[in-house]
């Protein structure tokens, strides 16, 4: 009896002890809850872009030369017409003197070429009166036929001088008529040796330098002309962006679809906004077989010269959702490719199927799945199971997404 009564004792000792070590229910844990709510969003499409100016033109030699002056400098505005350049022109003027003289000396056998021709003319006027008086008196056989005969022979022979003279004056003045176009296409040439520019812009880089030899079939230019009071940005769309941006615009014809697109942004390379927004002017709307994209050109106002040609950026479309079912981004999880959120379902969360419309600045637009005013586990949900008892920590949305965009 003794002995049983030892291990009777020692059993209600270990099952005290079990007892006391068991760990107690702390009750339900507590999860921070936000409520769905409506919201304004808008969304960023963006596209690398490339910038060019208004007018870009290029300055090339309509003559050869060498390169004498240089009289601007990379980067300085000019207005048309400005000399840009000058070319040796010693030649040019020696070529244009000669061709001076050229008209003086065709001038000069114009003169001669009338004289002869005047001379001409008498000498066919004395015959003619000579003929003249002849004709009656052989009639009247005063005298005989054979000195009117050679009186018409005189005629012949004056006439045909004057016509030689003639077409003496005119080979002149095909000379000096040729000599003209020479000096007018020499003097030209002379004007060609500034090298002036197209348009009223910003001047471009300056590759040449002075003694460079240059011409018209140069393949580079001299230098680049840009007016970019007014520039334009391009970038492209495959061809899923571009029907999804058909498909997403308002509009029966490109046309309509491009004037209704809002106004767009661009970021600069260094990731600041430009302080002007622009339009989608154009649209290519041909595949480029060789990048399999669509180009679009965007027109920003640019009075303060603040972008250039050759500037690089970003092209930000934006894409408005109005009145929309929103929760933040991070109170979703992804399995087996679908979207799920845990659902406060009296004092329980269930795990739900929701789906998305997008994803906007951290927070995910509801397509369906939610209605307004659902509650939904923000956050730290994870190894939670549903229909799991949950206290509610209500906080919020705002809040919640604002602490979770980066600083930086």
């Amino acid at each position: 009896m003794k002995f049983y009564s030892i291990l009777f004792l020692a059993f209600l000792s270990i099952t005290s002890c079990k007892k006391k070590d068991a760990p107690k229910d702390m009750g339900p844990k507590t999860f921070p809850v936000v409520q769905v709510e409506t919201k304004n969003l808008t969304a960023y499409q963006s596209f690398p872009a490339s910038i060019q100016g208004k007018t870009n033109n290029d300055v090339r030699a309509k003559i050869q030369g060498y390169i004498t002056q240089v009289l601007v400098a990379e980067g300085q505005r000019v207005t048309k017409g400005q000399p840009l350049f000058r070319l040796e022109t010693n030649v040019l003027s020696e070529n244009a003197a000669a061709a001076k003289s050229g008209i003086s000396a065709a001038q000069a056998n114009i003169s001669a070429s009338q004289a002869n021709v005047s001379a001409a003319q008498a000498s066919v006027n004395a015959a003619q009166v000579e003929v003249n008086k002849l004709k009656p008196l052989v009639e009247k056989n005063i005298i005989s036929n054979v000195q009117l005969q050679t009186a018409m022979a005189d005629l012949a022979k004056a006439n045909a001088q004057l016509q030689q003279a003639k077409a003496g004056k005119l080979q002149a003045e095909a000379s000096k008529s040729q000599a003209q176009a020479n000096y007018k296409g020499v003097v030209a040439n002379v004007d060609y040796s500034i090298i002036r520019a197209p348009i009223s812009g910003t001047v471009g880089k300056l590759p040449l330098k002075v003694g460079s030899l240059v011409g018209p079939s140069d393949a580079t230019p001299l230098t680049t002309v840009s007016d970019t009071s007014e520039i334009y940005a391009y970038f492209t769309m495959n061809e899923k962006e571009y029907f999804d941006f058909l498909e997403n615009s308002e509009g029966a014809t490109i046309s309509e679809k491009l004037k209704n697109l809002p106004m767009v942004d661009l970021e600069l390379a260094n990731g600041s906004a430009y302080g002007e927004k622009g339009r989608i002017e154009t649209v290519t709307g041909q595949v480029d077989p060789q990048t399999g994209t669509i180009q679009f050109k965007v027109k920003f106002p640019n009075a303060n010269k603040l972008l250039s040609n050759g500037n690089s950026g970003v092209i930000k479309l934006p894409k408005n959702y109005d009145n929309v079912l929103v929760i933040p981004e991070a109170s979703t999880y992804e399995e087996q490719g679908l979207v799920y959120v845990y659902k406060v379902q009296k004092d329980s969360a269930v795990n739900s199927v929701i789906k998305l419309q997008d994803r906007v600045n951290n927070y995910a637009i509801i397509k369906s799945g939610l209605k307004k005013g659902d509650k939904i586990i923000a956050s730290g949900f994870t190894g939670l199971k549903s229909g799991t008892k949950i206290k509610e920590q209500p906080m919020k949305m705002d809040e919640m997404v604002e602490s979770i965009k980066p600083i930086f």
